[in-house]
């Protein structure tokens, strides 16, 4: 058994989870003290319990904001998607769970398809910062995202400015599709958004047992089990 000192966090015997609060399907509500409850709160309590730590909750408004206090000695790890520019600062350990993202259109869309929205004219409201802008501001040729701090902040967007899609994550999307009469979440995925374990560079020790903790909770059905729990089946997945 590896000694917690040795992993030498700024608070020994405490782990300090960085967790986004922007993201309704993992944070889906608060305990009696206010700590955040959900399958990433979740997680991250029992990363904690497996190393024989206690548990200390940095929360933030979206995954930008938790990303940004890598440097700022704020956490030990985060969890937050995976990404290839977030992947410059931060380590990840492995995906946890994934999420498909698509577009939301309104109603009279000529858009049928994923395909037919990267089009030159086409504007696409976005969560700023989210996994999917971070995405779909590298894959897109033509069409223009336009940015607003949010979910919620994106659907207004989108309806305020008649933008041509929202991108989004489908369970999101298809909630916000029961607000707008004939508006439709198009089929199939530009992306799978995977949610992921992050740790901050230069402790491998700690990086390693992080890693083999998140293998083995997709492996032994735990992440499956909390998916259950908090009512996200259909809506999460366990990631691959």
């Amino acid at each position: 058994m590896i000694e917690i000192d040795d992993f030498g966090l700024t608070e020994p015997g405490k782990l300090r989870a960085a967790i986004n609060l922007g993201n309704i399907l993992l944070v889906t509500g608060k305990n009696d003290i206010g700590n955040p409850t959900g399958v990433s709160p979740s997680m991250a309590g029992a990363i904690a319990r497996s190393l024989g730590f206690s548990i200390s909750y940095q929360t933030y408004p979206s995954p930008g904001a938790a990303a940004d206090a890598v440097d700022a000695d704020e956490w030990d790890i985060c969890l937050i998607a995976e990404d290839p520019k977030r992947a410059e600062t931060i380590e990840f350990c492995g995906a946890y769970a994934e999420i498909e993202a698509t577009y939301l259109v309104p109603a009279g869309s000529k858009i049928q398809s994923i395909e037919e929205v990267d089009q030159p004219g086409i504007r696409i409201a976005v969560s700023e910062r989210s996994a999917y802008d971070l995405y779909l501001s590298r894959a897109l040729k033509h069409a223009e995202l336009k940015r607003a701090p949010g979910l919620a902040a994106a659907f207004e967007l989108f309806q305020n400015q008649k933008l041509d899609a929202l991108a989004g994550l489908r369970p999101a999307l298809l909630e916000n599709a029961e607000a707008m009469p004939g508006a439709r979440v198009l089929d199939g995925a530009y992306t799978a958004v995977r949610q992921a374990v992050g740790v901050k560079p230069g402790n491998p020790a700690f990086a390693k047992a992080v890693k083999r903790f998140v293998s083995d909770a997709r492996s032994s059905g735990m992440v499956q089990g909390l998916i259950n729990e908090f009512g996200q089946r259909g809506r999460l997945s366990v990631a691959s």
